[in-house]
């Protein structure tokens, strides 16, 4: 019997060795030499110090500034801990908000959303992603579409000519994937920096 119990002891050491450190730690050696910055967080850094990172979206509520896609994300209720309050962007409860389309909070909230985007750009439709969530609720890209709704809004309150901010928007344009996958995409942190730095 211990015949054929030591080499499923050693089996198991050995795997456990191999699969649990060697390789992670090899796997995190080669991504460090070869993608530093993705595998450190595609952190973005302004004056030595982090502000946010590529894969994160942050809750920009200015009017000088783009905005992200609605997020979903919740956190605990300070003031009752069986509850949760809406917190944007919160990275430590990534997830959608799981209503679906007969839910009447859901329904409730688009239509705010999109009476208050059409009050500020009233001649152009409403893009889609400016008034849904993304399943993680931390979405840090728009399409260009829902970047140049907002250039009327972001012009003026910068007192800049639209054309500068469009041309800026089509700038920070990111193309697909090796030009297919994917889809066109602005990162909105890295745009609202840009405009930042005119100053």
């Amino acid at each position: 019997m211990l015949r054929q119990i030591r080499p499923a002891i050693v089996m198991i050491i050995v795997m456990t060795v191999i699969t649990g450190l060697i390789y992670p730690l090899g796997m995190t050696g080669i991504a460090q030499l070869v993608f530093p910055h993705q595998a450190n967080g595609s952190l973005i850094e302004k004056d030595g110090k982090v502000i946010g990172s590529e894969l994160i979206g942050q809750n920009f509520t200015d009017d000088k500034y783009f905005h992200g896609r609605p997020s979903a994300t919740t956190d605990t209720d300070p003031n009752d801990a069986t509850k949760t309050v809406p917190a944007p962007y919160n990275a430590a409860n990534s997830g959608g908000s799981n209503l679906g389309p007969t839910s009447q909070p859901l329904i409730d909230r688009v239509k705010d959303d999109a009476e208050k985007l059409k009050a500020e750009n009233p001649s152009a439709p409403i893009p889609v992603d400016l008034v849904t969530t993304s399943a993680s609720g931390l979405d840090p890209d728009i399409t260009p579409a829902a970047a140049e709704f907002q250039v009327p809004r972001v012009a003026k309150a910068r007192n800049l000519p639209q054309d500068k901010v469009q041309a800026f928007v089509a700038e920070m344009t990111q193309d697909r994937f090796l030009g297919v996958l994917g889809e066109k995409r602005v990162n909105v942190l890295k745009l609202n920096l840009a405009l930042d730095q005119l100053r």
